[in-house]
């Protein structure tokens, strides 16, 4: 079945830097894009960063400090984040989608990793 584990989180200081990883299994990785969503306290689940083939995209809110990227030999994505913000603590999960702008293509989901971005 489809498994998706995010690491990585923790709590940094507001400038700071985090590289989130997720480990996916359960699915054939190389041929599906991958996202990143967050889900902040008592708000819902916002998407954060897609990468589809060579294209790359992201909310406006993260875009300039946040990076995709991914190694499909290690079934692995990852999500560099630099210049952090306290506005950027949340919940931090993985999803597989079918293409660019597509919903995630899986219902079920990791436990995420929390960020929290405090000085």
């Amino acid at each position: 079945q489809v498994q998706l584990v995010e690491s990585g989180g923790g709590l940094v200081q507001p400038g700071g830097s985090l590289r989130l990883s997720c480990a996916a299994s359960g699915f054939t990785f190389s041929t599906y894009g991958m996202s990143w969503y967050r889900r902040a306290p008592e708000k819902e689940r916002e998407w954060v960063a897609t990468g589809y083939g060579g294209i790359k995209a992201y909310a406006d809110a993260v875009k300039g400090r946040f990076t995709i990227s991914r190694d499909n030999a290690k079934n692995t994505a990852y999500l560099q984040m630099n210049n952090l913000k306290p506005e950027d603590t949340a919940v931090y999960y993985c999803n597989a989608v079918h293409q660019l702008g597509s919903p995630p293509a899986f219902g079920s989901w990791g436990q995420g990793t929390q960020v929290t971005v405090s000085s």
